[in-house]
This record gives structure tokens, sequence and C-alpha cells, in this order.
């Protein structure tokens, strides 16, 4: 295998691994980007990418890793930070002479944000754009696979129910893998994708008690959606110890997905891979042994 040219950041996370795969499968060659070399970085060697330990804001790191690198796909974990690993990210792409980069924001990123995240992230995008990179940015909504996240897989497992401060708004649920698909395709051939910012829905638009009944379906149970306040799903993250920056996040988030800040369906996904996103009732059954204990 030649050189790599092709760098994944957050290689060993949903969407970071599958789209390693992917990339590996229509044999280019890919250089991963991970925190640590442990049992999960070893996968990504044995399926043949080439890993570097690296931080995301470390520059001397990070310029290492974007070493002959053509096309890079940069992600980043709801967490303080995103913007300096961001500016340190596109001067080290320059310096390396990336050609293009795929960045991973999300939906709810816009200047009038009131979650600090997502405020980041609109932040982001515009240092991306000021860097004169040739970049895409992505927005998803809400991941499929925040049903199989601990805090809240464990009330579907433990009392059938999805609890959340949601109301009565809708989301399409997309997954990790259909996002990896379309990553794959544009780091392919970036060329009709540069400047463009792509919310990325799955199939069908749903609220939580048609989520929760298709989760049901496959599960062979009722599943309920127990609409619940502001106030006890901050009590319920706090009392999982999710640290202060995400709760902020997904407080204010909430109130979003009230106000029909991450509703929509699929329209690009299918159009640019051939292949339509999941659904939920796909999705569950994928990871169905998830729901056993």
């Amino acid at each position: 295998m030649t050189s790599p040219t092709i760098l994944i950041t957050g290689a060993t996370g949903f969407t970071g691994r599958r789209t390693v795969e992917l990339l590996l499968e229509n044999k280019h060659a890919v250089r991963a980007l991970v925190r640590a070399d442990d049992r999960r970085a070893a996968q990504l060697r044995e399926l043949g990418a080439e890993v570097v330990v690296g931080d995301l804001l470390d520059l001397n790191a990070v310029r290492a890793a974007l070493e002959g690198i053509e096309r890079a796909y940069f992600v980043y974990p709801i967490a303080p930070g995103l913007i300096e690993a961001t500016a340190l990210f596109a001067l080290a792409a320059k310096e390396a002479g990336v050609a293009s980069v795929v960045n991973m924001s999300q939906i709810s990123a816009r200047r009038v944000a009131k979650s600090h995240a997502a405020l980041s992230h609109y932040t982001a995008e515009r240092v991306f754009d000021w860097s004169g990179l040739d970049v895409t940015h992505l927005r998803p909504t809400y991941f499929a696979q925040w049903l199989i996240y601990p805090h809240w897989r464990k009330h579907i497992v433990k009392h059938g129910e999805i609890r959340l401060p949601f109301g009565s708004g809708r989301h399409a649920p997309i997954a990790a893998e259909d996002q990896a698909r379309l990553i794959t395709a544009i780091l392919e051939n970036p060329q009709p994708h540069k400047g463009k910012t792509y919310p990325l829905h799955g199939p069908v638009q749903m609220n939580q008690q048609a989520i929760a009944d298709e989760v049901g379906k496959v599960l062979s149970q009722e599943i309920k959606y127990v609409a619940i306040t502001l106030d006890d799903y901050r009590q319920e993250l706090e009392k999982d110890g999710l640290p202060s920056f995400l709760i902020q996040h997904l407080l204010e988030v909430a109130k979003d997905y009230q106000n029909g800040v991450f509703e929509g369906e699929d329209s690009i996904i299918a159009q640019v891979t051939g292949q339509p996103p999941m659904t939920v009732q796909a999705f569950v059954t994928l990871y169905k042994g998830l729901f056993t204990s």
C-alpha cells in the first residue's frame, strides 16, 4: 500500500472507525489519528491503517500527523478546546498542503446558539472558512447512537422508557455508519462538495414516542416516551457523572429540539452515496444485543 494520503481524526469513535474501514475497503491508504495506543488502535492497525498517536491540542503532533496528507476528516468531542483545536488543525493543514477537509459540526451550530458547544462549532466552522482550506461542513441531527449510549440505554433496558425533555419535537435519527459513508464519498471526491454545509438526517422524521415505538418493535416490548422536565434531566445527568460542559450543552439543545432546530429528513446521503440512511428499526436491529442487559 502507498503512503497514506487521507487522515481520519477521532478514528476510534463510531463514525471515524467506520470511515477508516470503508476507505480501506476501497483500497485507500489511511492514517488514523488516535489519543491513546490502546486495543482500539491495535484493531485499526490490524485493518491496515497507519496509526499515529497525538492530541489535537498539540500543534506539532497534528502537523506531524498531516505530513504528506491530501485530504482529512476533522472531528472534536463535545468538550472545551474545539476552537483552539480547529485553529491548530487549520494552521497545520495549511503548512502541510492539505487539499481538502471534511469538518464534523452539529445541526445546532449557529450564531445565536445558547449551548457553549454549539456556538463553538459555529465559530470553528468560520475558522476553517477563514483559513482558505477547501472545507465541507457536516451538521448532523441527534445520532441514532444516542439510543445505545449508557445513560439513555439503561432507561430503555431497565424501565422500558425513553426519558427526555423534548416535548413534541421531532427529528430523524442519523446513524454514524451512514455519516461514515458520506464522509468516505466526500473524501474520495471532494471537489463537488467544497464550501458546502450539509445537514445530516435519517430517512424518517418522528417524535420521541414514534421512535420509542420503533425500538419496541425490535425488542418485542412496549417502550414509552416519558417527557421529563429540564430540571429532572439535569439531575439525572449529574447523577450519572456527566461533565458540566456536556450537561450545559444537552440542556440547551433540548430547548432547541423543542423549537424545531433538529427537524429534517435526509437530503444528501442517499443522493451522494446511492444508499439511503438506515431507519431506527434497522439501527436497533443492528445493535439489538446491547439491549439485552
